[in-house]
């Protein structure tokens, strides 16, 4: 069994990762996920706390459960952080070291490996900057998840494209 941390960001593809959630649990692994304000537009922290049979945490400042600062009690329990779906700006804030909502410093925090599942519109993908930002979290030892190739929600089709969640799973554990 693994500690698992997921963070979720806003994405349409975040509804994938509940299906990524089920997974998990299904392989016995423990899931605690993270969620930005932005991720909850898409899907509802009830629906991965349902999954996950645990609280979904979404706010930076909310009491924390235990006595220590919640981004530090959640960077330390996992055995390895999920980032799936990634956008560019998590991706860019991890690379830059932002801490600036729950999740980016949880990141910040963890000693955990990570991986990263970037999904964005295709043009955000081939963009210098993004491009520049995965290479240097692949530098850092950061497993990064590519996106497909297939048709976005925006009506393009290009690569950007969250692949399955049974492949991401796979991937992750391989």
């Amino acid at each position: 069994m693994k500690k698992i941390l997921l963070g979720v960001t806003g994405s349409i593809a975040a509804y994938k990762a509940c299906e990524l959630v089920r997974l998990f649990v299904k392989a016995g692994d423990e899931v605690q996920v993270v969620m930005t304000k932005a991720a909850t537009e898409f899907v509802t922290p009830l629906t991965f706390r349902t999954l996950s049979k645990n609280p979904v945490y979404v706010d930076q400042f909310a009491p924390p459960v235990s006595w220590k600062p919640e981004h530090i009690s959640l960077a330390e329990a996992p055995d390895l952080v999920v980032v799936c779906p990634a956008t560019a700006n998590i991706i860019a804030k991890i690379r830059y070291g932002l801490a600036d909502d729950l999740l980016s410093a949880t990141l910040l925090a963890t000693k955990a490996p990570i991986v990263v599942c970037p999904v964005m519109n295709t043009g955000m993908w081939e963009n210098p900057v993004t491009q520049e930002n995965i290479a240097a979290l692949k530098a850092r030892g950061i497993k990064i998840i590519e996106p497909t190739i297939g048709e976005l929600a925006c009506g393009v089709s290009g690569k950007g494209r969250m692949p399955e969640a049974e492949e991401v799973f796979n991937a992750i554990n391989s």
